[in-house]
């Protein structure tokens, strides 16, 4: 129980960055998603150790590991839209593929970037 409630105080805290992001986007006024905003200034409270990654590891990885769950909306909304899925599916199937060919290429890179780093620090 007391895992389940760190998780949850976690996920509250990376919130507070997602708001935070939301905010900033209304300040600047750029054609640039709120989250992303948010992730930014997570990445560099982190690079900067005004965050310890132990405040939000927890709460990332459970995020991470149910991260499927979040796409089965978006999934599910494209079957009231079969008109512009007849008129462009291929080219949509086509996007969607390389659009993941290039997400895990960078994310395997990274993941052995932060695994090389790792072991030298051993």
């Amino acid at each position: 129980m007391k895992k389940l409630g760190i998780i949850i105080i976690q996920v509250l805290f990376l919130h507070v960055f997602l708001f935070l992001g939301m905010a900033l986007k209304h300040v600047l006024s750029l054609p640039i998603p709120g989250s992303m905003f948010g992730l930014l200034l997570l990445f560099l409270a982190l690079s900067f150790r005004i965050v310890k990654i132990e405040w939000v590891e927890q709460g990332a990885s459970w995020l991470m590991a149910e991260l499927l769950l979040f796409f089965v909306p978006s999934a599910v909304g494209i079957v009231n839209y079969q008109q512009i899925m007849s008129m462009q599916g291929l080219e949509i199937v086509l996007l969607i593929t390389i659009s993941t060919i290039i997400v895990m290429g960078l994310t395997g890179l990274t993941a052995d970037k932060i695994a090389a780093r790792k072991g030298s620090r051993s």
